[in-house]
């Protein structure tokens, strides 16, 4: 027995707003689980133009019916100030990428990035403790994985970064959060690690070549990628070749939806809609 959509007036709304919004898989996703679950609610995507940021959230939000956003590229961050209040990650990074409605009509607000990568991690069995970190990217999502990872136990973080004040902000905020993580900017390119995790956008274009100079890999060095691509990025070929247990945007995904759904569950209630067949 399954349970089919059926949209009515009553539908409740969710939507995932970014610029671009083409590539995104959650509204397949997320609105197969509220079915699954008997939940009248969809995920539909919200082309926001960037330069119209500031107008359009406003008036997404003040509709009645909306109980929650999902947020992508570019506005992690620009997304915070609309938060009545931020959960813990957020709170560190300074970028969210999921807010809910409340009872009351405020907003709460949270970073599950960095909880997807370890959560993806976790699927494939892997061990995140203790682990020496190379990685690439400190913007919204690198900063809430290189949160996760600190809080997930990893004994150190190096940041490539080309924005020295982002990976300055980004490693004064984790000392603070995990004093028994060492983090800091990478002096070299590659430094004595078992894990490397590209963080920043390289991939995303056809033909991009690897984050930066990584050279050969042993075996027991975990790698990850938050692309989502068709095919490998060159960061996670390089990894098949030398043997390397690797993830990627797909499984980072994939690690969200679990914690997503958990977050908004106090708006989940099952109402009716609903056609079970």
């Amino acid at each position: 027995m399954t349970n089919t959509l059926r949209i009515t007036g009553a539908t409740r709304l969710y939507a995932i707003v970014g610029d671009p919004i083409v590539q995104v898989r959650s509204p397949e996703v997320f609105t197969e689980r509220f079915a699954a679950a008997g939940v009248n609610a969809v995920l539909v995507p919200a082309h926001v133009p960037a330069e119209r940021f500031d107008e359009v959230i406003p008036a997404l939000m003040a509709l009645g019916n909306l109980d929650g956003l999902l947020v992508t590229v570019p506005f992690k961050a620009r997304m915070l100030p609309f938060a009545s209040r931020l959960g813990p990650a957020a709170a560190c990074i300074g970028a969210v990428n999921a807010l809910r409605r409340e009872a009351d009509g405020s907003w709460t607000g949270d970073m599950f990035d960095g909880a997807g990568f370890v959560g993806g991690i976790e699927g494939k069995g892997a061990r995140i403790r203790g682990r020496r970190v190379l990685q690439f990217g400190a913007g919204g999502a690198g900063s809430a994985i290189a949160y996760a990872l600190a809080g997930a136990g990893v004994e150190s973080i190096r940041i490539v970064e080309p924005d020295s004040g982002r990976v300055e902000a980004l490693t004064e905020s984790l000392r603070n959060a995990f004093p028994d993580c060492d983090v800091a900017a990478a002096t070299s390119k590659r430094t004595d690690v078992d894990m490397v995790v590209n963080a920043s956008p390289v991939g995303m274009r056809p033909g991009d070549g690897m984050p930066g100079d990584i050279g050969a890999l042993a075996a027991d060095v975990l790698v990850g990628d938050v692309v989502v691509s068709e095919s490998p990025t060159a960061l996670i070929q390089h990894a098949i070749r030398h043997g390397c247990v690797w993830v990627n945007g797909r499984d980072m995904h994939s690690g969200q939806v679990e914690a997503l759904m958990g977050f908004f569950a106090s708006r989940l209630s099952p109402v009716g809609g609903m056609d079970s067949r």
